[in-house]
């Protein structure tokens, strides 16, 4: 039986960039992370509708740091702007021979106002994905992004990738030495796209003796699309589809809009799909929460050409049944989330139960390349709540519940105390590229025992609401969504956090909850 409920997007929240391969009778699939730790989570589907996220493939802070991932805010003539996110983009997963494989790119930005560049591409493997038992990285030289491996039956192994510096990227393939990251040839220029900005995200797959070649461009906002071309040899030349752009919503008035940046395969019956990122988008400038994992239906046809299906919140997968499950799941503490390079002995956590301890850091939210105290979840729900209980408010410290994106954007509910102890809690929303950074205070007429926040939203707005010592429901103010959303490569992340000047404070979170946390 088919799902009347909408199904996609199969992973929500804070999911770009997917790429999936199905190994026996299991799909895997993984995201970019930028500028969170752990990166790169691993998914796991039977049915391609539910879905358990079993490990993180950068897991250790000795696999590389993301201290330089800061993020720069692009301003446009239109006076839009775009908020440009460094660390981890693009992974591709692939699997060979008993091994997973993971490569991408760390994106670097050398300085805090994000204007240095650098990229550090990389490999990690493992025999044991169900443990996360993953490597430390291979890294290899290549100016560019977006990167993808290709397993040759002659033993050759290839990666292409999206050759820099853009708009106007070139797809680029070269064979490389999998143990050592060695180059074994020159880079060759496979394809430029139809004329599209940014031509990125590349996979190559061989089908019925062509190689196909599948890209996004356009840009990962309102004029995405993917294309694709073919040859009879991995180093061309390509013949563009006829039927490109193969996938897109530009133009249209779809509520599932950007969508690209496309893995095509095939289902263990046969059948061909598409993993794509998409948004959706729910007003003028409302970005929803941001740029989600989507399956789209795929078709070949007789004259050997791939076309994708529209992206739809519904698509029926044949056999699934989708109401009232929980769709998305995550083993014990994977999903948990920290920013850039954290500290982990600042944190505590207590087995079996939503309750943390954190040690106060003196960089506060807004830091552009240091780690906050602040552990958190993607909000997968575009409607829901989440919230934290603060049992230890006599500490100075600066400590609550946050709606976070990077250091330019976050909402917060926080309590913080005087010196004279006056207590208050604070409701602060911040977006330096529109110059938000408002604040509303609640005085408190005595030393809380504990304190409850709690931010109940819905696609258009956030609304910040405290209960005091278990009593009444004292709500602080609504924020409209759009004011955090925008053109950006991350998504809502909710945490709690902690800010200090002195040493060793501690503060105590319990009942920390995001969208229900137990599934979809």
């Amino acid at each position: 039986m088919s799902s009347t409920a909408p199904i996609n997007p199969i992973i929500p929240g804070f999911a770009p960039d997917p790429s999936l391969v199905l190994v026996d009778d299991t799909y895997y699939l993984v995201n970019s992370t930028f500028h969170l730790f752990p990166g790169l989570p691993i998914y796991t589907s039977k049915d391609l509708v539910h879905w358990t996220q079993i490990c993180n493939a950068i897991n250790r802070p000795s696999q590389l740091s993301l201290s330089k991932s800061s993020t720069k805010i692009n301003f446009f003539e239109d006076g839009d702007h775009m908020f440009a996110t460094g660390g981890l983009y693009a992974p591709t997963i692939r699997h060979h021979n008993g091994t997973f494989y993971v490569v991408c790119t760390n994106v670097i930005r050398d300085d805090t106002d994000g204007s240095g560049y650098g990229l550090q591409n990389f490999i990690v493997s493992t025999t044991d994905i169900t443990a996360g038992k993953w490597s430390e990285p291979v890294f290899f030289d290549f100016d560019g992004i977006d990167t993808s491996l290709y397993f040759a039956a002659d033993g050759k192994v290839w990666i292409c990738g999206s050759k820099s510096p853009g708009p106007m990227t070139r797809v680029m393939l070269f064979e490389i030495d999998m143990a050592t990251g060695a180059k074994l040839s020159e880079e060759k220029e496979l394809w430029s796209g139809t004329g599209g900005i940014y031509p990125e995200g590349p996979h190559v797959y061989l089908k019925n003796g062509f190689y196909y070649l599948l890209i996004s461009e356009g840009g990962t906002y309102e004029g995405h699309s993917v294309t694709m071309a073919r040859s009879r040899d991995i180093l061309g030349p390509y013949e563009a589809s006829p039927l490109n752009p193969i996938l897109t919503a530009a133009g249209t008035d779809e509520y599932v809009q950007c969508t690209g940046h496309c893995e095509a395969f095939e289902d263990r019956d046969g059948e061909w799909w598409g993993v794509c990122l998409a948004i959706r988008k729910g007003a003028e400038k409302l970005y929803g929460l941001g740029r989600e994992t989507f399956l789209v239906k795929g078709r070949w046809t007789e004259d050997g050409w791939l076309k994708f299906d529209r992206a739809k919140m519904q698509v029926n997968v044949p056999g699934v049944q989708a109401e009232d499950e929980k769709r998305l799941t995550a083993a014990r503490d994977v999903d948990l989330l920290y920013i850039r390079d954290p500290k982990l002995a600042r944190y505590s956590l207590s087995s079996g139960s939503d309750t943390y301890e954190l040690t106060a850091s003196p960089h506060d939210l807004d830091a552009p390349d240091a780690s906050p105290t602040f552990i958190g979840k993607r909000q997968r729900r575009i409607e829901g709540a989440s919230s934290a209980v603060l049992a230890t408010t006599s500490s100075p410290a600066k400590a609550g519940l946050a709606v976070y994106k990077d250091e330019h954007r976050f909402l917060r509910l926080f309590h913080t105390a005087s010196p004279a102890h006056n207590h208050k809690v604070v409701l602060q929303t911040v977006n330096k590229a529109k110059q938000i950074n408002r604040s509303v205070e609640h005085q408190l007429d005595h030393t809380p025992n504990n304190l409850q926040f709690t931010f109940s939203y819905t696609e258009h707005e956030y609304r910040a609401s405290i209960v005091v010592d278990g009593g009444e429901v004292v709500e602080l103010g609504r924020v409209d969504a759009v004011e955090l959303s925008g053109k950006d490569f991350v998504g809502p992340v909710v945490g709690v956090f902690a800010v200090g000047e002195g040493e060793g404070e501690k503060v105590r979170f319990g009942g920390f909850m995001v969208d229900d946390a137990g599934g979809l």
